[in-house]
């Protein structure tokens, strides 16, 4: 539960990166930063968030000057939702809302003396025999004696490093260091207390959007189905190539934009998707994605928040069957995900919002930070190229951080001036 010790823990701690921004969400086409909190969501499951919104906006004020004047905190839910869809989500009303104005490169510290001591939690052996228990599941649930309701298409298994710094880690200034790569959404959100009770939070850049709800219009972008990206040009022709061509690929796409499309088909008038998958980039990977649009028979009764949670969490970082895959995740993974693969994102008091799996990200606490990445795991995967993939996923978080995955110090991102709190 969202405690005032917790809102006086995260106000000193923004106060000491001399910033009031409590949330930030940089999309190209509608950024959206705030301060402070004002008032908590009642925390849950993701079953219930719907209604906990519902109520949220029944007894919050409706001020539609409210987003600038500064007198009454905007209408508006910001935060982020577990991987886990029993634990406890954290969604905020903040304060106000933050114009657009350049923060000089010296307003942020930048923290490029940090020095780093790396816990693997599965290390790449552990995880590689994780893989092939996986796999050995998936075959056993697939013998001609086995019950065709237990049987397991994908489980999606991650592994995370755990960082220790010398001293507090600043998650602007992380924020700030994600700055580039056009295929992505940056995001910062807190995401309550750690177990040092210290205000925990959760920055990244995402290249995959779980749902947005505009009026009637509903939109998703599920990725499954990736390869690495090469500096060599042909190099990374070829990597796309084969991920198009790719067999294992085009059916673990399958599997995810089918999930989308049943789940999101009771709610929808009019729902389409193209019959094939388009490739996407980002600075390190190439992923297969869909673009599905939609329109709400009752766009009245149902928010993007209550849309994300139905749809949380996808066989693109669950597994499918989805009531097969996530009981195993844990017992295979051995470490809690917490807000890794999860959403993050925003809904006002009008339903509409938009939210984002947090993929690429860190999850900071003091001066700790864990940072994850997956891969899905087929029939016919192999368990060295599974790890080799979460390593090229995990690329984009350590850049930011400026070391390698052994935590050694690596060329520092260009700190150019940028748009933030």
């Amino acid at each position: 539960m969202v405690t005032e010790t917790d809102m006086r823990s995260h106000i000193t701690l923004e106060n000491q990166y001399s910033s009031s921004c409590s949330f930030a969400l940089q999309t190209p086409d509608a950024p959206l930063f705030t301060n402070g909190m004002a008032r908590p969501l009642p925390p849950g499951p993701a079953h219930s968030l719907g209604e906990r919104v519902r109520q949220f906006f029944r007894e919050t004020p409706v001020d539609a000057s409210s987003a600038t004047n500064g007198e009454t905190p905007p209408a508006l839910l910001v935060g982020a939702i577990p991987f886990d869809i029993m634990a406890d989500d954290f969604l905020f009303q903040p304060e106000s809302l933050s114009p657009l104005t350049p923060l000089m490169a010296d307003s942020t510290r930048q923290q490029d003396d940090l020095d780093w001591r790396v816990l693997p939690q599965p290390d790449r052996t552990a995880y590689q025999q994780a893989v092939s228990k996986a796999l050995d599941i998936i075959a056993a649930s697939h013998a001609p004696d086995a019950a065709a309701d237990k049987a397991l298409d994908k489980i999606v298994l991650s592994r995370s490093l755990l960082l220790h710094a010398n001293k507090q880690i600043n998650p602007l200034a992380i924020f700030r260091r994600l700055k580039g790569d056009p295929g992505a959404v940056r995001f910062m959100t807190p995401v309550g207390n750690g177990p040092d009770g210290v205000m925990r939070h959760l920055v990244g850049a995402t290249p995959e959007l779980l749902l947005s709800r505009k009026g009637a219009s509903v939109l998703s972008h599920p990725l499954a189905g990736s390869a690495p990206r090469s500096n060599d040009a042909a190099q990374d022709e070829a990597a796309a190539a084969s991920l198009t061509g790719s067999a294992k690929d085009q059916r673990e796409h399958r599997w995810v934009t089918e999930a989308i499309l049943d789940a999101l088909t009771p709610y929808c008038a009019q729902l389409s998707a193209p019959k094939h998958p388009s490739l996407v980039s980002t600075q390190t990977m190439w992923h297969l994605g869909t673009r599905i649009e939609g329109t709400l028979k009752h766009p009245e009764e149902v928010s993007s928040a209550q849309l994300a949670a139905m749809l949380h969490p996808t066989p693109a970082v669950g597994g499918f069957p989805r009531n097969q895959a996530l009981p195993l995740i844990p017992q295979l993974e051995g470490y809690d995900r917490s807000f890794y693969a999860g959403a993050v994102g925003w809904n006002n008091a009008a339903g509409d919002g938009a939210w984002y799996v947090s993929l690429r990200c860190a999850q900071i606490s003091g001066n700790q930070a864990r940072i994850c990445a997956g891969a899905g795991i087929v029939e016919g995967s192999v368990p060295r190229a599974e790890a080799d993939e979460t390593s090229a996923k995990l690329l984009a978080i350590l850049r930011a951080l400026g070391i390698d995955e052994a935590g050694r110090p690596v060329a520092s991102p260009e700190m150019a001036r940028i748009d933030v709190c």
